[in-house]
């Protein structure tokens, strides 16, 4: 490579791959549409748009990716199994820019207990796997699953037996996060300068956060020599997520003098990315999140704002603006008018025609009569709230009456329309959340799914905020989260579980017109 190239760091999204394998985080067609061409307009170099021979759902989604993208090279994964590369291939196809990436274990732990496998016999599956990948594109990438826990030795005799059979990429991922920024750093620069033909290839990070450390062991892997970095959209993915995309993007932007690389992110749509992932995936962000959380560049100490009153510079490192979150000087409340309305959502991304607006212009004449101030996060939280109505299927959510209070009994009464068809019950419990959930399950039976989680947060500040509320429902082997708001937190939390109904709803129909009674593969994976 040339000195330029060298300075140029490639990014790799694996959101819709690794991120979608977090418990509850499964995306439908048109949400990951949204994210790839979300993905795609930030500049990612690369979008892992999933792993087709998961399931027929999976190969769907992977090709309708391949064929909306327009710049980034869309990637898709595949085990070291001839099959798993044919259907691959096939997924990706109508992209103009392809990728295949396939993987095989390589540590000793993995190869006696996962594959049943001697090392000559792993060689040989990396050959014959990264060669047929060969015939379909030549932008093939290799990972040595558990890379961080193999050999030495023999992770040098795997990655030149890649490079060899064709791989361009070769991805050295810590798989189970075992790894600290020390380790990693001497691992990449071990391959530097022990594998004879490794500059025929670029080396890529692929780290995981059991310790927190992935975004540190990934700038450390990329001053060691590695030009690709694997990342998601918030962090997320399988146990504690994947090294978080935004915090990597600005760790090399804010800090050229330790990490002199270029990328083609716009960071300026970071903040845009974060809240569109957490709108679909139904993942709130933790609010001291780097970045991307709501108190990121908050500043509560006296100290902390006599310093920012003087000098922005004092207290913070990189602007709000350089990550796309902007404050408005246009106030909202019941007197605004439609055009400043348009003007408020066009400012926060929301482009809507004439019907509409008009619908959402009614909407938020409705909340301004609950509420007296209007702000950013009330429209996005309304919109958002209206999305999930329209997306649903199954079931509509209608009128709630709950009786609570010490004198007792706790009593819900609400009414669901399924399928066109409205329905009511009634039922007390310990509690009227409690009570409001025994009424759903009246109405529509499901009692082989468990209630995991149920989180209620505020949308702002103040006695009069939105409450948005986040279920999450467990159905057999499927795990979704469903999101409601509202003013009301009662009829927010049953606009949430119904939510998470019809995504299970929506799972199930999918899988049977697929023909599918298994699991999709999804326990693989760098």
């Amino acid at each position: 490579m040339s000195d330029i190239e060298a300075e140029r760091v490639y990014i790799f999204d694996t959101t819709l791959r690794d991120g979608e394998q977090s418990p509850g985080c499964s995306m439908n067609l048109e949400e990951k549409l949204k994210i790839a061409a979300l993905l795609d307009e930030m500049g990612v170099d690369i979008i892992e748009a999933g792993f087709p021979m998961a399931s027929k759902g999976d190969f769907e989604s992977v090709n309708a990716i391949a064929k909306i993208v327009k710049n980034a090279t869309v990637c898709g994964l595949s085990r070291a199994i001839k099959r798993d590369i044919e259907v691959c291939a096939e997924a990706i196809e109508p992209a103009a820019h392809r990728r295949i990436h396939t993987f095989i274990s390589t540590s000793p732990l993995h190869m006696k207990h996962k594959l049943q496998m001697d090392e000559d016999t792993v060689i040989e599956a990396i050959r014959e796997s990264v060669s047929f990948a060969n015939k379909f594109t030549d932008d093939v990438e290799w990972s040595a699953e558990d890379g961080s826990r193999t050999e030495d030795d023999f992770l040098c005799r795997a990655v030149e037996t890649a490079i060899n059979a064709g791989a361009r990429t070769i991805n050295i991922p810590d798989t189970v996060g075992y790894a600290t920024p020390t380790d990693y750093s001497a691992l990449i620069t071990m391959l530097k300068n022990r594998v004879p033909n490794i500059d025929k290839a670029i080396l890529s990070v692929h780290c995981h956060n059991d310790l927190g450390l992935a975004v540190a062991n990934s700038l450390a892997g990329v001053n060691a020599g590695a030009r690709q970095i694997e990342c998601t959209i918030n962090g997320i993915g399988e146990r504690a997520g994947n090294a978080a995309m935004e915090e990597i993007i600005m760790a090399i932007r804010t800090r050229q003098n330790q990490y002199p690389y270029t990328n083609n992110i716009k960071t300026e749509m970071i903040t845009k990315a974060s809240r569109t992932l957490s709108k679909v995936t139904g993942f709130n962000v933790q609010p001291n999140k780097a970045i991307v959380g709501a108190n990121a560049f908050a500043h509560e100490s006296g100290i902390h704002q006599d310093g920012m009153l003087k000098h922005r510079g004092t207290y913070e490192i990189m602007t709000p603006e350089s990550v796309g979150l902007t404050e408005s000087n246009l106030v909202m409340g019941k007197h605004s008018g439609r055009h400043a309305f348009r003007a408020k959502l066009e400012d926060l991304g929301y482009t809507l025609g004439d019907n509409a607006l008009n619908d959402a212009f009614a909407r938020f004449k409705d909340l301004a009569d609950q509420k007296k101030e209007i702000f950013d996060d009330d429209i996005i939280a309304l919109m958002d709230d209206k999305s999930r109505i329209d997306n649903s299927h199954d079931i509509q959510f209608i009128d709630l009456v709950i009786h609570a209070g010490t004198d007792g009994p706790q009593t819900a009464r609400i009414s669901l329309s399924i399928d066109g068809k409205t329905s009511h019950a009634e039922a007390s419990g310990n509690g009227p959340v409690d009570a409001m959930f025994k009424a759903i399950r009246d109405i529509y039976p499901h009692d082989d799914t468990d209630l995991l989680l149920y989180n209620v947060h505020a949308v702002t500040g103040g006695i009069d905020a939105q409450a948005e509320v986040t279920v999450r429902l467990q159905q057999n082997s499927h795990i979704v989260n469903g999101k409601g708001a509202n003013v009301d937190t009662m009829i927010a939390s049953a606009k949430a579980y119904v939510h998470a109904l019809n995504k299970l709803s929506h799972i199930k129909h999918l899988a049977a017109a697929n023909g599918e009674d298994e699991q999709p593969i999804y326990e693989v994976g760098p």
